[in-house]
């Protein structure tokens, strides 16, 4: 197989002194709609390997960007993968085009870099290695509102952005395995649009109670001591799952007597009889006494004695929620006066007072109900935004930690609402105003369209490799190369593709200050191990708090 020689001609170069020139460092070989292959010159790699810019050094390496000059426009590229070739006359690059910039006449210097390319270059081009004033150029951020979140790989000083309309549009997704930094990570993306927009309305649903120490300052955080979140908010679905135990047959019976007597409780309360068109999921308030004296009402109309079990059920059920201490934060009797307008100010921050965000931490609340908490808050942020479509405009962000808890795919599927809900939002949101933005360290249990959902991927280091593949799925054709170096992530780096960025980013993120920092640092065995003393105390500290369930 005869080999061409590689010509590579001269061109000025910006960044070097005037007179110097820098020698590109291949050719097109053959050119596709998504690859295609350049062939390099192995010298002029080695001679730009001791180059004083970071990212000429990184010439030609995988993940790196490559430009070529086509008539008056700069064409870049992102290398996927090397081969050495059989002659080992050069080095074959596979490479995915990104986007395009035009050139300037005098210096050759790129500007006014877009995304996409128009005009593809004929085999036989020259091939230049990417600087670190091209860098800037293709991640400078335009006028669009955007905030900036680390540093782009590997250059020491150009800044990667995230513009905000974008993302927030078209939601967006964090994943990470764990202890990558994907806690620090959404406290510092959070911290970024607070700051820029100190007027917004984010909420954050938090199963560990993390966040409550990152948000102190400018959030506004909610547990089950002042949650206050009463039960009539709840819709029929909700009361089924909170209030019907059996399974099969017996669960629809139930159901259909739970919705008859809940009609009638509703109807009994001041406001249900200002309403002319009432229904089961109307959230307005009743009395739970109300919904069990109309249970036991109707089990006494029963003709004969053996019908009265589903009715028993239910009964059983509701006195024991109302009995149950763990559960007073939703179902008190001091939850009863409609204070739905001073819920909805509080949750969604309207009007926010300097504090955008409020952090709901579900972690106190009992497993059996957490998902039942989880899918009111989702939907009243949905439903909100469907009945205040005339009004002026007041866009939710919703953001989900542990998402693959709430959408999880059809494998672990638990048929709960919370999961129908969220994926409503995700297919419909952004019609409403109602953005989500999801947290996982497993992409792959999330439920199968809610992923591909999202505009913006954020991704850190994936040690699965069935999570890595689901989210290449996801991603778009031209990130697929950054998404190959996923598995050589360092803690705090991540690719950002999608809608929120110009073009796939590999990004070092800021470091956070301490009082900014979500309370998720892992332990360090080989330090407290080696610490005694004090244990009786510990011990029956522990004890009071379990027994009192953290009363």
């Amino acid at each position: 197989m005869h080999h061409a020689r590689i010509e590579t001609r001269d061109a000025p170069e910006e960044g070097a002194p005037q007179g110097a020139t820098a020698r590109g460092i291949g050719m097109v070989v053959e050119v596709a709609g998504s690859s295609s292959r350049v062939l390099l010159d192995p010298a002029a790699l080695d001679a730009l390997a001791d180059h004083a810019d970071p990212t000429m050094a990184m010439g030609g390496q995988v993940g790196s960007q490559i430009k070529m000059r086509v008539g008056s426009v700069w064409l870049i590229a992102n290398i996927r993968s090397l081969r050495l070739e059989d002659g080992a006359e050069g080095i074959t690059a596979y490479i995915d085009f990104l986007g395009e910039g035009d050139e300037e006449r005098l210096t050759g210097k790129m500007y006014n870099f877009r995304r996409g390319v128009t005009r593809y270059p004929a085999p036989g081009c020259v091939v230049h290695p990417v600087s670190n004033a091209d860098m800037r150029q293709m991640y400078a951020t335009d006028d669009r509102a955007h905030v900036e979140v680390g540093t782009v790989y590997p250059t020491r000083d150009v800044r990667g952005a995230l513009y905000i309309d974008a993302m927030l549009g078209k939601h967006f997704a964090l994943l990470g395995s764990t202890g990558t930094g994907k806690s620090t990570a959404a406290a510092l993306i959070l911290h970024k649009i607070c700051d820029l927009a100190p007027e917004g309305h984010i909420v954050m649903i938090d199963p560990h109670g993390e966040y409550a120490a990152a948000f102190k300052t400018n959030g506004a955080i909610y547990d089950v001591s002042n949650l206050q979140m009463p039960y009539w908010l709840m819709n029929f679905e909700e009361h089924v799952e909170v209030f019907v135990t059996s399974e099969g047959s017996e669960k629809q019976l139930d159901s259909d007597i739970l919705a008859k007597c809940l009609l009638a409780a509703r109807g009994k309360s001041r406001v249900g009889q200002e309403i002319a068109k009432l229904t089961v999921d109307s959230p307005v308030p009743y009395l739970l006494s109300d919904l069990t004296n109309i249970i036991t009402q109707e089990m006494g109309k029963m003709d004969k004695a053996g019908d009265s079990a589903p009715y028993m059920r239910l009964k059983t059920k509701i006195d024991e929620i109302k009995a149950d201490p763990r559960y007073s934060f939703m179902f008190s009797g001091m939850l009863v006066a409609d204070t739905m307008a001073g819920f909805l100010q509080r949750i969604f921050r309207l009007p926010g007072d300097g504090r955008p965000i409020s952090i709901i931490d579900v972690s106190g609340v009992p497993s059996e109900i957490t998902s039942a908490v989880v899918a009111v808050l989702a939907r009243m942020v949905f439903d909100y935004a469907i009945w205040s479509r005339n009004e002026p405009q007041r866009p939710i962000l919703l953001v989900c930690e542990e998402a693959h808890r709430y959408v999880p795919n059809e494998r672990n599927a638990d048929g709960s609402s919370v999961g129908r809900i969220l994926g409503r939002i995700a297919k419909e949101g952004r019609k409403y105003g109602v953005s989500l933005g999801l947290i996982t360290q497993r992409p792959s249990d999330l439920a199968e369209g809610v992923l591909s959902q999202c505009g913006t991927i954020i991704a850190m280091r994936l040690n699965n490799d069935r999570d890595q593949a689901y989210v290449k799925a996801a991603m778009p054709e031209g990130a697929r190369g950054f998404l190959d170096s996923i598995p050589a992530l360092r803690n705090r780096e991540c690719i950002i593709c999608g809608e929120g960025v110009a073009v796939p980013i590999r990004v070092a993120l800021d470091t956070l200050d301490e009082v900014k920092r979500p309370a998720s640092s892992d332990p360090l065995f080989s330090d407290l191990w080696k610490q005694q003393g004090g244990e009786e105390a510990i011990i029956e500290r522990v004890i009071r708090r379990w027994r009192s369930q953290g009363r």
